[in-house]
């Protein structure tokens, strides 16, 4: 009995996890957790980081350590009287050497500038990658709303086709309809079918893209919550959609959006630091034009013995009283490297332009698509309030073509026709909704707004 009850609640708890519903915001976090862009970027990042502390590290002395050992045979110099000998001896060698560079031009400083900016604009290309998966995830989401919505309409559509069909059939009976009428409702039935069928493949591609998109196995189901989505839409009515949608384009307005993009656009970020990375690179090609000045310090010690002999010191008392130290200090003069450094410093200074004409670039994109997010969103939020008056119209015309139809006065080519017309602009009015949500996104995120959370 116990055992049952366990597998009772293992298989409720396997079957709740199943049935859960995927919000737009549980789909965005997924999305940023799984995908392989931003996983490449976190790697990326983590190569900046490293950078870094190895530019940082260049201020440490470096130290190394060496031990080496050979035998001699034949005619050699023995390493005790330094004459010629022929007797084979082992040769055994230690030493440690350290050295501090003191002054190359101010180099490493440099680096280590160039590569906090690399750091930094790793960070915010992470970012943009990150914000970049949650926009795609909501322009895919709202696909599959949409899509699911088209079918859900598809879907009326049958059913009232068939329930149409079936009136006419018995209207046919009592003479009241003709078998031509009879014969083109069955015509819309079967145009509602084949309607049917093709928005539900669109449907199932819209799912894929999503899944796609979030890195989402393509084998499990995914259950979205369009609930969310609905009480957006229910905001987009006739009322609501004028008052979110000011007078005209509001210029003022989108400027004070933009400023805070140029400001917090992840991209926009990487792109400057790009160019304070290159600027720290060319000033560190240029610092190879400059002396550069070193200490050293270190010690070595030997040890040797005659191989088939018996005599000799022993290993400690050779490795004590072999034992030599030394300290030193280098300058090094850079005179001609074959027009190297010129060539290096020419190029660091092409990347310091090209990196700021590339920042000039992306300054004017993102002018060019906030302005545009802005238009789209007051665009579709007028054409939002459009098309409701223009599906509430239709409705009424379907619904006495249809009262008209019943009693003989019109057609099954009338009634198609604005069955057809009512569609269409439910169709529209839910593209349209789902527009103005997801340009209301885009413009929040040119100002700066998180479009989803950690």
């Amino acid at each position: 009995m116990k055992q049952a009850l366990i597998i009772l609640l293992v298989f409720t708890a396997g079957q709740s996890l199943a049935q859960g519903e995927w919000s737009m915001q549980q789909c965005m976090q997924y999305a940023v957790e799984h995908n392989h862009e931003v996983k490449r970027a976190e790697l990326e990042l983590d190569n900046y980081k490293a950078s870094k502390t190895g530019a940082i590290g260049r201020f440490l002395p470096s130290v190394d350590a060496s031990i080496g050992a050979q035998y001699n045979f034949g005619r050699a110099i023995d390493p005790e009287t330094n004459g010629y000998t022929d007797v084979s001896t082992f040769y055994n060698g230690y030493s440690l050497y350290a050295s501090l560079p003191v002054f190359d031009g101010f180099s490493r400083i440099h680096a280590l500038k160039a590569a906090g900016a690399s750091t930094l604009m790793g960070r915010a290309s992470l970012r943009q990658k990150q914000d970049q998966t949650a926009l795609n995830v909501l322009q895919a989401y709202t696909n599959v709303a949409y899509y699911e919505g088209l079918v859900k309409m598809a879907d009326e559509k049958v059913q009232e086709t068939e329930l149409l069909l079936k009136q006419i059939r018995l209207l046919e009976e009592v003479g009241r309809k003709s078998a031509a009428d009879v014969a083109q409702v069955e015509s819309q039935k079967a145009e509602a079918d084949y309607e049917l069928t093709r928005q539900q493949n669109l449907y199932a591609s819209a799912m894929l893209e999503l899944k796609k998109t979030m890195a989402f196995p393509m084998q499990d189901t995914l259950l979205l919550s369009v609930r969310n989505v609905r009480n957006r839409l229910v905001a987009c009515n006739r009322r609501d959609a004028r008052t979110l949608c000011p007078s005209g384009t509001n210029s003022e307005s989108a400027t004070y959006g933009m400023g805070l993009a140029q400001e917090l656009n992840p991209e926009l970020q990487a792109a400057q630091y790009q160019v304070q990375a290159s600027k720290h690179e060319w000033h560190q090609a240029r610092a190879a034009f400059y002396p550069s000045l070193s200490l050293s310090a270190g010690l070595n010690t030997t040890y040797y013995h005659t191989l088939h002999s018996d005599v000799g010191e022993s290993f400690s008392n050779q490795f004590k009283n072999n034992m030599g130290e030394y300290v030193g200090a280098t300058l090094s003069i850079p005179l001609f490297n074959r027009l190297q450094t010129i060539t290096s410093i020419r190029k660091a200074k092409n990347n310091y332009r090209i990196a700021q004409e590339t920042y000039k670039q992306k300054q004017l994109e993102l002018e060019k698509l906030s302005r545009e997010a802005w238009q789209d969103w007051q665009g579709y939020l007028k054409q939002t309030v459009q098309m409701v008056e223009k599906v509430e119209a239709d409705s009424i015309a379907y619904q006495l073509t249809k009262r008209q139809f019943e009693e003989g006065l019109s057609t099954a080519i009338d009634l198609r026709t604005t069955s057809a017309q009512l569609l269409n602009s439910k169709a529209t009015l839910l593209q349209c909704q789902l527009m103005a949500m997801v340009k209301e996104q885009l413009v929040r995120y040119y100002r700066g707004e998180a479009i989803w959370t950690e």
